[in-house]
């Protein structure tokens, strides 16, 4: 099969697809790769080591005429242009971005396959578990770094001084994102708040990662007085496929000190909390409220060498799966990746994202 891995564009977007050592094995067992020139260099990885391994270097364009395209984020605009009905593995996250990507998928009968809706055996989801390990550790970084004055936050250090904890945190969300970011907060020596919906969950965390943690049911009424209190909030709210609920309303934000923080990680979905709107690492926070939000849509970008080595490691088995699967022979995916194709020969295959979409006309499920 020819597999393309082109550079990614999004705003200071460094991972790649594929590491020279991933495509070197994909080489090895008898695929042509094509790796977009420079596509690697921001994670540290040279033209020369592809080549070294067999890999081709070439042009944007060249890198999207191939059977399988692997990236890392969703393709934008501007790469619209490239779409064909070749198949595309990638962080999509469709319900939370511009519905043009999805009408463009379709209308060019593109097959694109969803990294965060990839399931093992066990139902995880094994490739959005590192890229989320990292976002929830970016995300008390950069709450801790705006929460200084000089950043126009309110001169709360998230610290333990002697044996005093300083600085409140509320993590929404109990899940990877969420743990990971309480366990960040927790260490550096914050009161640390997490609200999630499972108690049995909750209660396993609290004996076994945080015990140091203080945890709520995310409820309006528990919520609202942690919100309050709250020097940093991070939203950290997955539904599958689906827009992120938001749990933080408006008039919450709206009760937090000026010079406070937000960090949606969820932003990818549309947010978790009702004052976020996507920003980039150019231009990452904005102020609502006197509350200084930052929604990064990637977050792990901003270390893309531990990112990507950590994405590779994941994703390359199921890459392995794709390239190996002929080219009409879809349909008989295993289930774990069949759940992750989001569209297939102009059909919607995913109805939580067809139904955010208010595009259930073009859904179709797929067939067992």
């Amino acid at each position: 099969m020819r597999i393309g891995i082109p550079k990614e564009i999004k705003d200071q977007e460094g991972r790649v697809g594929l590491t020279p050592a991933a495509a070197g094995i994909l080489v090895e067992r008898g695929h042509e790769v094509l790796v977009e020139t420079a596509a690697g260099l921001d994670s540290g990885f040279a033209d020369d080591q592809y080549k070294q391994l067999g890999v081709n270097l070439v042009s944007a364009s060249e890198a999207w005429k191939t059977d399988l395209v692997v990236k890392v984020k969703e393709p934008l605009p501007a790469e619209y242009q490239y779409l064909k009905q070749q198949k595309i593995f990638t962080f999509l996250h469709l319900a939370g971005v511009d519905p043009a990507l999805t009408d463009a998928l379709l209308t060019n009968g593109t097959t694109a396959i969803a990294y965060e809706l990839v399931e093992d055996e066990q139902g995880r989801l094994p490739i959005l578990v590192p890229m989320s390990a990292i976002a929830g550790n970016v995300a008390v970084l950069m709450g801790a770094y705006y929460l200084a004055e000089f950043n126009g936050g309110k001169g709360v250090q998230l610290g333990r001084i002697g044996k005093n904890r300083h600085g409140h945190v509320l993590v929404v969300g109990d899940g990877v994102v969420g743990m990971h970011a309480a366990r960040v907060a927790s260490a550096l020596g914050a009161e640390v708040y997490v609200a999630g919906i499972d108690k049995s969950h909750m209660d396993w965390l609290r004996r076994n990662e945080l015990p140091e943690v203080n945890f709520v049911l995310s409820m309006p009424e528990n919520i609202s007085c942690i919100v309050t209190e709250a020097d940093l909030i991070i939203g950290a709210v997955l539904c599958r496929g689906d827009k992120a609920p938001k749990v933080i309303t408006e008039q919450m934000i709206a009760t937090m000190m000026p010079g406070s923080v937000v960090v949606d990680v969820s932003i990818d979905q549309g947010g978790c909390i009702e004052t976020s709107r996507p920003t980039s690492h150019t231009e990452p926070v904005y102020t609502t409220h006197g509350v200084i939000h930052y929604c990064v849509s990637n977050m792990p970008g901003a270390y893309p060498r531990t990112s990507t080595l950590a994405l590779n490691e994941a994703t390359l088995p199921f890459v392995l799966k794709l390239a190996e699967t002929d080219k009409e022979g879809f349909e008989h995916l295993d289930s774990g990746l069949k759940k992750a194709v989001m569209t297939y020969h102009g059909q919607l295959t995913n109805h939580a994202a067809a139904a955010a979409l208010d595009r259930l006309e073009y859904y179709r499920a797929w067939v067992d």
